[in-house]
């Protein structure tokens, strides 16, 4: 196929799996993902729907070859945030494609359209009758929005043998940065954990007519509030944010003074990579009183706290004492998910390099760490040996035009990058599988 019939499939596919509503929870996937199947199936791809429940299934759909060579994974998962039509330009379910290239909906960038990039890429291949040397596994899951644990969590504890792979492709990385006249492609190789806390003070319940009577807990944990606002803890910098800062031309040890120079450049790229360099804390719930009329004797305050690849609950403890201090509050960890990473090294890496140079020459890939987490994640875990990459390659739109829309209303994607994926994926089967 040429590349203009590749893309323009690439964009009917996503236009049809914007239209399933597939907003999580409920997700519904079933439906998208029979769609898929048939559309997989009839190209040669051996294919099952597997799930815990009925109408949360996954996709597992599998070319196989006639060699000995390594197992590719495509993944990717359907099911989407919430949209309310009424905030959106134009319907979040429509899949219209405006006077500017740009096709609309909820899942266009997170992420129907690396499903359709993906699926569209492993579809052609087998149509023309390339066949793997080793095998071209496509993956297409339920339930990442809330966790994974109907998606690639199910799927990596009761079916392992299934998704087993060797290099997988994910979400996470592949959007273009413009910086100081040069265009870098960011490739995500690790994650954050997730070490979620919560931040209690302790008082005495009164009448609240009577302020002085009480012992107000809330009081005591209106300082602490104010503390996560105005003190940082130091860095712990990851490798992978060490070498993005190094390919900036800014020194890893020196990661403060490297922030304040790359704002002064440009302050969105600062705002995006400052979070990659150590344990961040973001305060998003707060309770005291149930009555407003008393005083309460307890208030608590909950933190979204992440944690580089390879630390743990003490290391943000010793960050959160940092910032608040050791006493005067107590605190509980409500979540402990420890990060992890893969290699920067790797074929998979090279093939992208490969390609990136094809593509663009003279733009750069560098490895990058998500300050949050994807299905990547399981699968590191579940496989070790897995080498799992995020990257979805787009070159007409910036990281700092999509990062604003994911999760956003009025998401939309530009019609020419699903080619550019599209092409990306065609060229990575192709050259760690052969053919």
């Amino acid at each position: 196929m040429s590349p203009t019939a590749l893309q323009d499939e690439t964009a009917r596919v996503l236009q049809r799996l914007i239209a399933f509503n597939t907003v999580n929870p409920p997700g519904n996937e079933r439906a998208c993902l029979e769609w898929l199947e048939l559309y997989l199936s009839e190209a040669g791809f051996d294919c099952e729907l597997l799930g815990a429940e009925p109408e949360r299934q996954n996709l597992i759909a599998r070319l196989r070859g006639t060699g000995t060579g390594p197992t590719l994974g495509l993944l990717s998962h359907v099911d989407t945030v919430l949209a309310t039509p009424e905030d959106w330009q134009r319907d979040p379910w429509s899949g219209e494609i405006d006077e500017d290239g740009f096709l609309w909906g909820r899942g266009a960038i997170d992420m129907k359209s690396q499903t359709a990039a993906e699926v569209v890429a492993a579809v052609s291949l087998a149509r023309e009758g390339w066949r793997p040397d080793g095998e071209l596994l496509v993956l297409v899951v339920a339930d990442e929005e809330v966790g994974g644990r109907l998606g690639a969590m199910w799927l990596c504890e009761n079916h392992p043998e299934k998704v087993r792979c060797d290099y997988l492709l994910n979400e996470g990385g592949g959007g273009v940065v413009p910086y100081a006249g040069r265009r870098l492609y960011g490739v995500c190789c690790a994650e954050k954990g997730t070490f979620r806390f919560s931040v209690t003070t302790h008082g005495q319940a009164g009448h609240a007519s009577l302020p002085r009577m009480g012992d107000n807990a809330l009081l005591k944990l209106a300082p602490l509030v104010s503390a996560f606002a105005s003190r940082t803890p130091d860095y712990d910098v990851p490798p992978e944010a060490a070498a993005f800062l190094a390919a900036l031309g800014e020194e890893p040890e020196d990661p403060r003074g490297a922030i304040e120079r790359i704002a002064q450049v440009d302050r969105r790229l600062a705002v995006l990579l400052e979070p990659m360099l150590g344990v961040t804390f973001a305060p998003t719930q707060i309770h005291a009183s149930d009555k407003i009329n008393v005083i309460p004797a307890r208030a608590e305050l909950r933190v979204d706290c992440r944690v580089p690849p390879g630390l743990g609950k003490e290391d943000a403890i010793r960050r959160v004492e940092e910032v608040l201090g050791a006493e005067g509050y107590e605190l509980s960890f409500i979540e402990e998910v420890v990060g992890n990473r893969s290699p920067a090294e790797s074929p998979l890496m090279d093939a992208i390099r490969e390609w990136t140079g094809e593509h663009e020459p003279g733009a750069e890939v560098v490895p990058t760490m998500l300050p949050a987490f994807t299905d990547s994640r399981t699968f590191r875990d579940a496989f070790p040996e897995c080498v799992a990459y995020g990257f979805f390659p787009q070159s007409h739109m910036t990281l700092f035009d999509t990062a604003p829309l994911v999760h956003g209303r009025d998401e939309r994607i530009a019609v020419r990058d699903l080619g550019v994926a599209t092409d990306c994926y065609r060229h990575l089967a192709r050259r760690l599988l052969g053919g």
